[in-house]
């Protein structure tokens, strides 16, 4: 790295396709790292740091308060131009997507691809980051630090690792760079130019996310001819962190369709509707035709969608062993169930999860798959099924599936109800000696061989 030139990490085949990462102010090149196996196993990736973040300095930009998100797109070019690549895809968080929509609008021929996650056309009140930027120069960046969990991530991943990690990023921002990126955010204002956008875009919001809340996400994906939109639940403004699986598969289904279909006419660009954990949330603007894709999903982006969506509904715990159990001879039909199951029939939008799981308790109590059936009745509480409503399903299949299948089903789903009150009296134990976090309900199956 030369001093006029940010902080910066290649990752990934140097014969790939090339993507370009851009961080949230206050964060590093680190924020990009739960993406980062899936992302590099098809693409050259290149994360860089802000100005005064990570291992950038902060004297690449002004510190007079004229710094402009131009003067940071400027920056990716420069890193771009050093690597000799003429196009690549672009991809970045809050301030970073802002840099994106910028290249988009202003250096369209440069880019294949854009990915906005968690970002916004205009951020609010450019006097309220004046302020900011006045407040982080006098105090540093400690000042901003008690507020970011709650609005970063939740307060309990706040004290995970990876939430401490990101924390301690910020405490490390030098107070210059990080006003310089505040001065930046008050210039900006890309509204107007959001209609002449015509590379592929994907626009992600995280649903609780109180910096840029899902409606800047809409405005933007409104405004982009084509553009495509997904709402991550349960994740704030670094939803990639918080969230990482829906995110990873969206962005992996969206560099894979912008990579093989051609894009010269944005009118006439379809929508990304592959399969992922939030499907039924997927916003089409109103100012594009609803188009039904046709085309088959690759491989990958079909099994990163059904990984998010089988860790969704089945709790990562239950996934992990599966994982770690799987064997030369098990890996394909894992693969298959992945790929299929959860790819292509679990990532469907035409029922709801609850419906899903409806029919899927059924099934196995007709087929008497009784192992399969205990981890569907934890994942029929997960998608939000309540205990009497399963008890109705079971008496329901007395009558079509035979009186003995289902006395076994009672017993069955009567031993999982008693392991998960049993969990919860030792979880409420726990509590009181030592602090916890948030996490899904371990639906931990019996069958070596988990669907």
């Amino acid at each position: 790295m030369t001093n006029n030139q940010p902080h910066h990490d290649l990752s990934g085949p140097p014969t790939a396709p090339p993507l370009i990462l851009g961080p949230s102010i206050g964060t590093s090149l680190a924020v990009w790292e739960p993406q980062l196996p899936a992302l590099t196993r098809t693409h050259r990736i290149l994360r860089w740091d802000l100005p005064g973040h990570g291992g950038s300095p902060a004297a690449l930009l002004p510190s007079d308060g004229s710094a402009t998100i131009g003067d940071l797109a400027a920056l990716v070019l420069r890193l771009a131009d050093e690597q000799g690549w003429e196009r690549f895809a672009y991809a970045g968080v809050s301030i970073g997507g802002a840099v994106g929509l910028h290249l988009a609008a202003h250096h369209p021929e440069r880019l294949t691809s854009l990915a906005v996650v968690c970002s916004s056309a205009r951020f609010g009140d450019p006097a309220a980051w004046r302020e900011r930027a006045a407040l982080v120069r006098a105090e540093g960046t400690e000042a901003m630090v008690a507020s970011r969990p709650g609005t970063w991530f939740s307060h309990d991943f706040a004290h995970t690792p990876v939430g401490a990690a990101l924390i301690e990023d910020l405490r490390a921002t030098d107070r210059a760079g990080y006003a310089a990126c505040c001065d930046a955010l008050a210039a900006y204002d890309i509204t107007a130019d959001l209609e002449r956008i015509a590379v592929p875009t994907l626009v992600v919001a995280g649903r609780d996310d109180p910096a840029t809340p899902p409606a800047h996400a809409r405005r933007i994906a409104d405004a982009v001819p084509g553009a495509s939109l997904l709402e991550v639940a349960g994740a704030a403004h670094l939803a990639g962190v918080e969230r990482p699986e829906p995110v990873t598969a969206a962005l992996l289904a969206h560099l894979t369709d912008s990579t093989a279909q051609p894009h010269d006419d944005a009118t006439t660009r379809p929508q990304n509707d592959t399969p992922h954990e939030d499907a039924p949330h997927t916003h089409t603007p109103h100012n594009t035709t609803p188009h039904t894709d046709t085309t088959p999903h690759t491989d990958p982006s079909r099994h990163a969608a059904g990984m998010a969506v089988r860790r969704d509904v089945l709790g990562n715990a239950h996934v992990d062993r599966a994982v770690a159990r799987t064997t030369p001879f098990t890996a394909r039909f894992q693969d298959f169930i992945t790929r299929y199951a959860w790819g292509e029939i679990w990532t469907g939008d035409g029922l709801d999860r609850r419906t899903r799981s409806c029919i899927t308790l059924t099934a196995l109590i007709a087929h008497g798959h009784d192992a399969e059936l205990a981890m569907h009745i934890r994942a029929a509480l997960t998608n939000g099924l309540t205990r009497e409503e399963i008890g109705e399903v079971l008496l329901q299949s007395a009558i079509y599936c035979g009186v003995p299948a289902a006395n076994s089903a009672f017993a069955t789903a009567q031993r999982v109800f008693d392991e998960i009150d049993a969990e919860h009296v030792t979880t409420r134990a726990t509590t009181t000696t030592a602090p916890t976090t948030t996490t899904k309900v371990d639906t931990a199956s019996r069958s070596d061989t988990e669907k």
